[in-house]
């Protein structure tokens, strides 16, 4: 599905959050939108999915996203966000099945068999199989961010929108879930917007990378090019090649192969 935003704008009053950004996603790529806290990255993931209110257009397929009636967009869209606020005693699997909603024929339609199969795989994939009885209210941070990306892969959108994806996870889930999202992409011919704050992940699994600077947009395009080390000087006013690299030398020392 190609998605399209032309000039999209967000204020709040006088405030500009986000100014004028332009981009076309066809399918099959994987979008990392990079920059510093406060650069706009959360409010163009809300203004994609219509939960905040912006100037310009959004299109999907050609379609403006903003008349698409809420069943629509949701087999088109499917978002995770950086925290879940949960109140209720739903089960794991209860959660991943309201992935299915919008697929449902009609109220009193019941679960096809294609529900069941996409509720089972979601869960197998994101390793929720042995918690899927569980209380969402009892799971610790890591494991409901991966119940919510379970309900997600169960809804099969045509784009998904990932805000933070791997906020609250360890290593080996961060490793997992950004596997997990290119090999989906891989499988379906998808597309992927993602929110990264790390710029390793977004180097290693983005293609396509938008950099912000307090809601502008610094350049759009193949992500090892935008990632440039004049770019990243620019928008953190750091020199992020050498202070990465540094970082990663702690790793050659010895001892740790002892």
């Amino acid at each position: 599905m190609m998605l399209e935003l032309e000039n999209l704008t967000v204020a709040y009053g006088a405030l500009t959050i986000v100014d004028g950004i332009s981009f076309t996603l066809p399918d099959g790529e994987w979008l990392m939108i990079a920059g510093p806290n406060g650069a706009g990255k959360s409010t163009i993931i809300g203004a994609i999915s219509q939960n905040v209110k912006y100037t310009g257009s959004v299109r999907l397929d050609g379609e403006d996203a903003a008349r698409m009636k809420p069943a629509k967009l949701a087999r088109k869209l499917g978002v995770l966000t950086q925290n879940h606020w949960v109140s209720y005693s739903f089960s794991v699997e209860e959660v991943v099945r309201l992935g299915r909603y919008s697929h449902s024929r009609g109220l009193f339609g019941g679960a096809g068999n294609g529900d069941n199969d996409a509720v089972e795989r979601a869960l197998e994939l994101t390793g929720m199989t042995a918690l899927r009885s569980q209380s969402v209210l009892t799971l610790s941070g890591g494991e409901l961010q991966r119940a919510f990306l379970a309900q997600l892969i169960a809804q099969d959108p045509e784009l998904m929108l990932l805000d933070e994806p791997t906020n609250h996870l360890d290593l080996v889930y961060q490793k997992q879930t950004f596997s997990l999202v290119r090999d989906w992409i891989a499988q379906t011919g998808r597309s992927v917007v993602s929110v990264v704050h790390d710029l390793s992940l977004a180097r290693a699994f983005g293609t396509r990378t938008l950099l912000l600077e307090h809601g502008h947009a610094v350049e759009y395009g193949e992500t090892k090019k935008v990632l440039s080390r004049e770019n990243l000087r620019r928008v953190y006013s750091l020199d992020v090649v050498e202070y990465m690299r540094g970082m990663f030398e702690q790793w050659n020392d010895s001892t740790l192969d002892v």
